[in-house]
């Protein structure tokens, strides 16, 4: 599976959401929005500041990943950003590439 780190920053509904069922009752809904997927939580963290939420999540996916930041997006009650995380492993493996790119102007 894949892993992706999530922030997200509640709009005033969603924060009114967050007080009446509480950080754990968040993370439930999550949990079964992503299961129902295939996918699970790794962690999940609340924080002051722009960002209001942080999560590491399991997925099968990119097209998994995007299904559920649309479905998120589209309730109006909270914004999110999803940034694809990648293993050491992995990016030996991209090193390994042989990229043949011009620079502009060369």
């Amino acid at each position: 599976m894949a892993k992706y780190l999530i922030e997200g920053s509640y709009t005033a509904d969603g924060i009114k959401g967050v007080l009446k069922e509480g950080g754990t009752g968040r993370r439930a809904a999550v949990t079964e929005a992503l299961k129902g997927l295939g996918g699970k939580i790794d962690s999940m963290y609340y924080a002051f500041g722009d960002t209001d939420v942080y999560l590491i999540v399991d997925a099968p996916d990119n097209l998994t990943m995007a299904a559920v930041a649309m479905g998120v997006a589209a309730t109006g009650a909270v914004r999110i950003k999803t940034t694809v995380l990648m293993t050491p492993e992995e990016i030996d493996q991209a090193a390994k590439k042989t990229v043949s790119y011009r620079a502009p102007g060369r």
